[in-house]
């Protein structure tokens, strides 16, 4: 679905933003591009959306390279939700959403009340202005405009940005439906609770250089201590016993009266972040 050789770019003399990335994303993939403020992902991202021009290398979208798509048809597969909300502010969800489905065939339409309904959005203000909405009631907007034109390829920056706990629950349950259907999905974000639950493979940019990509299990697993914490309890007092894995194959090796519970320490997504890029999720 996209594959990205050797790809460069530069915002002038000495200021190189990209050093040569590499990779593909598979159709009905969710992948997961992460790294800090400043890596090079939204440039990468830009790129990719046929946004911006005059990069270095190769960028294949559906097997055509985008530096030589002339058209809409090509970038009506296309759906896109920026981490900042392109709405028009004094018009209605319906309004705007009525206004960007119109650059679709109507074959290709989706059904707006439909869409809002799925995303929960509240049917108080579907006629109300977008700028009395909440930032969470933007996001829900801004995504239904991205799966408006029922796209193949969904680049989704931020997706969970503004919602609560159960929005951000409800986002994910579907974009986990619109690969179900076939959509492959690239995302951007600092969330690594979502790149976790949603990716099936993630990259991580640092510098404008790709410095690990994989499964999400597969970086938390080869990085591993294999070790695991142990809460029993043995003659009426709470212990705690830190120990290998392995050591635990037979049973517990120690007297204890009860079980409590059992932790592995194994690292985290963000862990892994870290570790690759050598900043924080904010860095």
């Amino acid at each position: 679905m996209i594959e990205v050789k050797q790809l460069t770019f530069s915002y002038g003399r000495d200021k190189e933003a990209l050093h040569g990335l590499d990779f593909t994303v598979e159709d009905g993939e969710i992948f997961g591009f992460l790294g800090p403020n400043g890596s090079g992902k939204s440039t990468t991202q830009k790129i990719l959306t046929g946004i911006l021009k005059g990069h270095g290398g190769t960028v294949s979208l559906f097997g055509q390279d985008i530096a030589a798509v002339h058209g809409q048809d090509f970038f009506r597969k296309i759906g896109v939700l920026f981490e900042f909300p392109y709405l028009y502010a004094n018009l209605s969800a319906l309004d705007n959403l009525g206004y960007f489905a119109s650059f679709y065939p109507a074959g290709q339409r989706r059904n707006v009340r439909e869409l809002l309904e799925l995303l929960e959005f509240k049917p108080d203000f579907l006629k109300k202005p977008v700028s009395s909405y909440s930032k969470g009631m933007r996001q829900r907007v801004s995504m239904a405009r991205a799966l408006i034109g029922s796209p193949r390829l969904l680049f989704l920056d931020e997706p969970t940005s503004g919602l609560d706990p159960s929005g951000a629950v409800l986002f994910r349950k579907i974009i986990e439906q619109e690969r179900q259907k076939g959509t492959t999905i690239f995302v951007t974000t600092h969330n690594m609770l979502d790149a976790d639950l949603l990716c099936d493979r993630v990259a991580f940019l640092s510098g404008g250089n790709l410095v690990a990509l994989d499964t999400p299990k597969n970086l938390k697993e080869k990085n591993s201590s294999h070790r695991a914490v142990v809460d029993y309890m043995y003659q009426g007092r709470r212990l705690t016993k830190e120990m290998m894995v392995s050591e635990l194959e037979e049973g517990f090796p120690f007297a204890h009266d009860e079980i409590l519970s059992v932790h592995s320490q194994e690292p985290t997504l963000e862990d892994m972040f870290i570790r690759y890029t050598g900043r924080g999720l904010n860095g």
